[in-house]
């Protein structure tokens, strides 16, 4: 019976708070033109919990979307301009001297906020781009022999070039791994480039207003993780991934294309995207869409290619959807 009324008390509140969520959407359209998709599903990893690492060419909005995102969720935001010299210290703080008091005191970097930008992070080498992982994965950074606590929530978002290649550092692996998803960001469509032209070029550019508040958020993050999944839905999702390492145990022949495939932070990080898409939609229950809705973004990252499959210009998405059309649907 407590578990029936604690449901109902879930799926109440889930429904309520979509009233919320609408308004945080139609704000963000308010800036930024189309992307509807990309929106709903930096939102989901948002009140997920989790990090997203977006790729695009320049010019299509990435900076301006985290900024009216912020903007509109009541947080406090900081961007970060990755460079070849950038330094760690940068990113995270450090400890400076007071000739007054004789001590040093910490001054504290653009990581503590509760949303950053870290625009181009592939053009600062590896030890800048590990300064992240701490404060991503313990939300905790440490500066000389303190260590601090973020403030929640705390949301990454980096973006990277997908097509300029000189000057630029490749994430390591274990890095790439705490990102939630891996999102892609396409060109408008001639409709909505004419959009762009007539709201961005005006007089007055709009400006994203707070619609929700950082108590609202982290109610959201709550209301995410008490969604419910049924067990052969947490199967499903299991399969999938596990396919990504085992192929040939599920029948698929694409075992020659793989290197290396997902971990089980992809399987967790599937789950909770689930969760968040279900949220969303005003449900407090997950349906198999909800997870396929999600897969490619939070796998293509994880999926590490072969020689054969670079050879033969096989893709990662390729190989996902050759696993979801494969694994039986519960």
């Amino acid at each position: 019976m407590a578990k029936t009324k604690r449901g109902k008390r879930v799926e109440d509140e889930v429904k309520e708070f979509s009233t919320k969520v609408s308004s945080l959407k139609k704000e963000v359209s308010k800036v930024i033109v189309g992307q509807d998709e990309l929106i709903e599903k930096l939102l989901a990893c948002i009140f997920a919990g989790g990090h997203v690492l977006l790729e695009g060419v320049p010019g299509l909005a990435k900076t301006l979307l985290g900024k009216t995102l912020a903007s509109s969720m009541s947080l406090s935001f900081s961007r970060v301009q990755f460079t070849p010299d950038l330094l760690p210290a940068d990113i995270t703080g450090t400890l400076i001297f007071d000739p007054k008091g004789t001590r040093f005191v910490t001054k504290k970097g653009p990581v503590f906020s509760n949303f950053l930008l870290a625009d181009e992070i592939n053009r600062a080498p590896a030890k800048v781009q590990s300064a992240l992982l701490e404060a991503m994965q313990e939300l905790q950074v440490t500066i000389g022999e303190k260590t601090y606590p973020l403030e929640r929530p705390f949301f990454v978002v980096a973006t990277q070039n997908p097509i300029e290649q000189e000057g630029t550092y490749p994430l390591p692996e274990a890095q790439v791994d705490r990102f939630m998803a891996k999102l892609l960001v396409d060109y408008p469509s001639r409709e909505e480039e004419l959009r762009i032209l007539e709201r961005m070029g005006g007089v007055k550019v709009p400006v994203a207003k707070p619609v929700i508040s950082k108590e609202d958020i982290l109610k959201a993050q709550e209301l995410v993780r008490s969604v419910h999944v049924d067990h052969r839905i947490m199967e499903y999702i299991v399969n999938i991934v596990a396919s990504t390492r085992s192929p040939e145990k599920y029948g698929i022949k694409i075992k020659e294309y793989i290197m290396y495939g997902a971990s089980p932070r992809g399987s967790l990080y599937l789950f909770l995207a689930a969760k968040a898409k279900a949220f969303l939609e005003g449900r407090s229950y997950v349906i198999p869409d909800d997870v396929k809705w999600m897969a490619k973004e939070v796998l293509r990252h994880r999926i590490i290619l072969s020689y054969e499959a670079e050879a033969e210009e096989v893709t990662r998405d390729q190989i996902i959807a050759t696993v979801l059309s494969s694994i039986k649907v519960p």
